[in-house]
């Protein structure tokens, strides 16, 4: 059964200095303090970095809450459209993992950290997650649906992280993601309870709304409309 997964760069070994080649004291004790005052300016620019933090780390968009949990939702219907199911999943859940799911929620953003060393949540940002499960779907239905889904998100520019055909027993997977990793969708097939799940999410946004002294999290409140087929041209 093919299984794919997205290769990592690997960096190779600094190369080791020729021989004979002189010490870096010895290079600088040659040229004189003038190279040295040189040498200074990198440490001089970590200082700064450490003093201003990361910039750049927060620069999200300034979108409304409702307009992210669409765009969320929006990507699951595709996918639901492409996988060819012809049911409606009315919003909520009663079973996690059982039952039908339709349902959005939102997610904290993270400041990086000060060279990525400490994350700290960033006050009005959030991130939109949209989830769907359907429970009955056999393999007639799940493996051409699935299969079909994978060729088209690749056509379509989003990047398998990883795939994988489990055949009877172990779980099919199906992974993408784009933009450098903010907007990512997932998806699942269970053969051994018919169970399938995907789930989308679109990157961190402030929420335009947000004003200093509000607590909890933007865009937690959202529910999406119902899921269902992809209409007939």
């Amino acid at each position: 059964m093919p299984e794919e997964t997205a290769p990592t760069g690997t960096t190779p070994d600094p190369a080791p200095a020729p021989a004979g080649s002189k010490s870096p004291s010895s290079v600088l004790g040659a040229l004189g303090c003038g190279c040295a005052a040189l040498v200074l300016v990198p440490v001089v620019a970590l200082v700064v970095l450490l003093a201003g933090g990361s910039p750049g780390s927060t620069d999200f968009p300034r979108v409304a809450p409702e307009e992210m949990a669409d765009r969320a939702f929006q990507r699951s219907q595709e996918a639901y459209g492409l996988m060819g199911f012809e049911r409606t999943v009315e919003p909520g859940v009663e079973k996690i993992g059982v039952s039908t799911e339709n349902t959005l929620s939102s997610g904290y953003c993270y400041d990086g950290g000060l060279l990525g060393l400490e994350d700290k949540t960033v006050d009005g940002a959030y991130r939109m997650s949209h989830r769907w499960a359907l429970d009955h779907v056999p393999a007639s239905r799940a493996v051409p649906g699935l299969r079909r889904l994978h060729r088209q998100l690749k056509d379509d520019g989003w990047k398998v992280t990883s795939y994988r055909e489990g055949g009877k027993s172990k779980d099919w997977e199906l992974y993408v993601q784009r933009d450098d990793g903010d907007e990512r969708m997932s998806f699942t097939w269970y053969p051994d309870r018919d169970y399938f799940t995907g789930g989308a999410s679109v990157p961190c946004a402030y929420d335009p709304g947000w004003k200093d002294g509000d607590t909890g999290l933007a865009g937690d409140d959202r529910r999406p409309p119902a899921l269902g087929p992809a209409p007939r041209s």
